[in-house]
């Protein structure tokens, strides 16, 4: 854990993090061999869990930190980062 990376992100869609998006984040996610995971108001869940991932409740303009640790850290981080800052294509 010592190659941590994590990245802040702020969702813009106006749905936030409902069931389309979160799947689509878990989907991501999902892709990389890193360990990652989503962190906001003092919780944290394993950012490949659809269910962890709704539970989080993150609603449009929520801050949210993730991060990633592996091989394919920053190749997932700038992934999940173009997925949020492309709002999901909720335009």
């Amino acid at each position: 854990m010592f190659n941590l990376t994590e990245i802040q992100l702020v969702l813009t869609n106006p749905t936030g993090l409902h069931a389309r998006p979160a799947s689509q984040f878990v989907q991501t996610a999902s892709k990389f061999k890193s360990k990652v995971k989503i962190l906001s108001g003092g919780k944290q869940v394993d950012a490949k869990s659809i269910l962890g991932v709704m539970t989080m409740g993150l609603r449009s303009g929520a801050a949210f930190t993730v991060t990633a640790d592996g091989e394919d850290e920053a190749e997932c981080l700038a992934a999940l980062a173009a997925l949020v800052e492309s709002k999901f294509g909720e335009g």
